[in-house]
């Protein structure tokens, strides 16, 4: 069982029978939904991810419509990084929106990691990414850059022009400095007009289970 596996099978101890769960991207929650499967764990899940809804249908998981949820469980979703007070940067999948919208519906946010992604302070070797309205293109990208953030509007070579959400908007990936106050920086990019919402999570993950060669720790709020 790789590390991936082990933190998967950890997380099941979280969840509580009948109940609605959150689900979001990579692997180690595809691990997640095949040992629900294997421990017949009787689950509802609500997921932003179009390939986790698609692998939670092929193992027979009922998923809901998040517009009909107003309240989860719990929630697990991985990161790029995550640092000792539970400050995470996800830059990857272009789905933050959704995935902190339903991380304030959860009771509980764990993110499932390995040890590598667990750092001092976060380093921001990754990009903070913006999802915003693609009329508010220039203007974000002078205040970023107005506050020493270099910008970067996310294109992909399979498709032609810039990368388009769920939603219609643009993603925009901003590199900054490390030395980061990663609180700070969220609330203030959060307030740039035509931001919906960036990939930093500084106020709603509650854990993190992580994994490495020796076995899971959990970090948590309290510790």
């Amino acid at each position: 069982m790789n590390m991936k596996q082990k933190c998967a099978k950890a997380a099941l101890d979280y969840i509580t029978e009948d109940t609605i769960i959150g689900l979001g991207g990579g692997s180690t929650i595809g691990y997640l939904i095949e040992f629900i499967k294997e421990q017949k764990v009787n689950v509802k899940v609500v997921t932003p991810s179009l390939k986790t809804k698609h692998l939670c249908v092929k193992q027979g998981l009922d998923v809901l419509p998040t517009s009909v949820v107003d309240e989860v469980n719990v929630a697990f979703d991985g990161c790029d990084e995550v640092d000792e007070k539970l400050h995470a940067l996800k830059s990857g999948g272009g789905i933050h929106t959704q995935e902190k919208f339903i991380a304030n519906m959860a009771k509980e946010y764990i993110l499932l990691v390995d040890d590598s992604k667990v750092v001092r302070e976060l380093t921001y070797k990754h990009p903070v990414v913006l999802e915003i309205l693609q009329d508010s293109l220039a203007f974000v990208r002078k205040k970023v850059g107005e506050m020493g953030g270099r910008t970067e509007v996310r294109s992909s070579s399979a498709k032609d022009g810039y990368t388009v959400t769920d939603y219609g908007h643009f993603l925009v990936d901003v590199w900054f400095e490390d030395g980061q106050d990663s609180v700070q920086l969220e609330k203030l990019l959060k307030e740039i007009p035509g931001v919906l919402d960036v990939s930093l999570f500084t106020t709603v993950v509650s854990k993190a289970l992580v994994a490495s060669e020796v076995g899971i720790h959990e970090i948590s709020k309290r510790d």
